[in-house]
């Protein structure tokens, strides 16, 4: 991990097209600004783990859903053989 040590107004730069700015400092929370590309999507932690959970989640349903269906399919098949 690299750490650096940055003031009020002062910022980091992340390849040629990312910008962190530390906007504010006011005892243990500091504040950053982030200018990157549209392209690139920028979340707090937490809630980057809570959509990765919530896309996770939905693709085991997906999974699931699959397996009932072809399970489905299977005993139609085998119902129109004689």
């Amino acid at each position: 991990m690299l750490i650096l040590a940055r003031k009020k107004n002062q910022s980091i730069m992340i390849g040629d097209d990312i910008e962190i700015m530390v906007t504010d400092i006011s005892g243990d929370c500091v504040k950053l600004g982030i200018n990157a590309p549209r392209h690139i999507s920028v979340h707090r932690k937490e809630i980057y783990e809570a959509i990765k959970r919530e896309n996770e989640s939905a693709a085991r349903v997906k999974e699931s859903g699959l397996s009932r269906l072809s399970m489905m399919f299977q005993k139609l098949g085998r119902g129109n053989e004689r």
